[in-house]
């Protein structure tokens, strides 16, 4: 019996391992095709409304340092941050002890000077004094005006007050302090009228033309008017509020590549809307957008094919594979490229990663925080 109980666990000990290699082979899953990490970008163009919107930033239209023109102590501050002014408001004094004690001297002087100048008028007549002493008696007098004048001056800038009406809106001082000139002491803003400002990509700069294709002036005559700005303001229920264009910088940023373009708005009288705040603008720029021709994408995105044909690779997003597209491409600018044919607008295409693709490959979104980077294995 324990012979053949022996032969028994042995055949089975011989055919346990076959077995759990053949349970192991049939559980091991298939890993699934690799998936290439892209960036995408959303070819403008091919829709009839060219409506845009931009992360905006609200600014004081007309905004001013204020300083006092004199040193000196300051002897009263009658505003304080947040306060509203009207224009001629006093706003701040200094104490104008030692600039009145000037002009006391400086028109003790100009009287006597004066008097000698009326008194030469009437010697010069008979002869009495020579013409050389009467031109100094001249000269004399109006030195004495010209410095009565300056230290009354002097003793007027000693009172700051409003160029125009605002608010409030920082001071760097209080009372009793010592002042230099020119030291702004007060940030005064008006808010009546608020500029927005925000950043054109210059894909949607170079896009804006005429009827007859020239350049047009966003801010200017028929143009101006055909331009739909609005705001919007968090917490205000999507209520829009309608924004006048002002100007465009015809210099793009270093750092963004954007150019600056600044809107005027009434300001909201059921809220506030202070400089600083944030807004989301909407552009509808239908009227002078050329959405028709010209479609512009960044030139790392058209490859060539075997036969040096340019093409861009295309997301299908259900399936989240790309397809090679046939274009024809223009003109560079830039970074960017503009496509003749072969897009109609609203397409997502490959910008990043593009070289590394074939046909019907499997892409994932990039982050925008990542770059595409070849693999070990990919071709030089």
């Amino acid at each position: 019996m324990s012979k053949c109980l022996f032969r028994a666990a042995l055949a089975v000990a011989s055919v346990l391992p076959a077995l759990l290699v053949g349970c192991a082979q049939e559980s091991r899953e298939v890993p699934p095709p690799a998936s290439r990490p892209v960036k995408l970008i959303t070819v403008g163009g091919g829709s009839s409304e060219a409506v845009r919107t931009f992360p905006g930033r609200v600014d004081a239209t007309q905004r001013a340092e204020l300083a006092f023109r004199v040193s000196g102590q300051l002897q009263e501050l009658l505003v304080k941050e947040g306060d509203l002014v009207e224009k001629g408001q006093v706003l701040a004094r200094l104490d104008p002890t030692d600039y009145q004690i000037v002009v006391e001297d400086r028109q003790a002087n100009y009287d006597n000077a004066r008097r000698n100048f009326e008194r030469g008028k009437e010697l010069i007549v008979d002869g009495n004094i020579s013409r050389i002493d009467f031109d100094r008696m001249e000269a004399e007098f109006r030195t004495a005006s010209a410095a009565l004048t300056a230290a009354q001056q002097d003793l007027d800038y000693t009172v700051l007050t409003a160029p125009f009406s605002g608010r409030i809106a920082s001071r760097s001082v209080e009372n009793f302090e010592e002042v230099t000139a020119r030291q702004t002491v007060i940030w005064l803003q008006n808010v009546q009228e608020l500029d927005v400002i925000i950043n054109l990509p210059e894909s949607v700069v170079r896009s804006i033309r005429g009827e007859t294709g020239e350049e047009v002036d966003l801010r200017r005559g028929e143009t101006a008017g055909s331009i739909s700005a609005y705001a919007q303001f968090d917490g205000r229920g999507g209520r829009r509020y309608l924004l006048r264009p002002k100007e465009i910088a015809t210099k793009a940023d270093d750092q963004t590549q954007t150019f600056r373009a600044t809107f005027t708005m009434d300001a909201p009288k059921e809220f506030n809307v202070l400089p600083g705040m944030t807004a989301t603008v909407e552009l509808d720029l239908t009227g002078v957008v050329d959405n028709e021709k010209v479609k512009w994408v960044p030139a790392r995105a058209v490859q060539a094919d075997s036969a040096l044909a340019p093409r861009v690779w295309v997301l299908d997003a259900e399936s989240m594979t790309v397809t090679a597209r046939p274009v024809e491409i223009g003109r560079m600018s830039g970074r960017s490229i503009e496509i003749l044919s072969g897009l109609d607008g609203g397409e997502e295409v490959v910008s990043v990663g593009a070289p590394y693709l074939a046909e019907g490959m499997k892409v994932t979104r990039m982050p925008n925080t990542e770059q595409a980077e070849p693999r070990a294995d990919d071709p030089l």
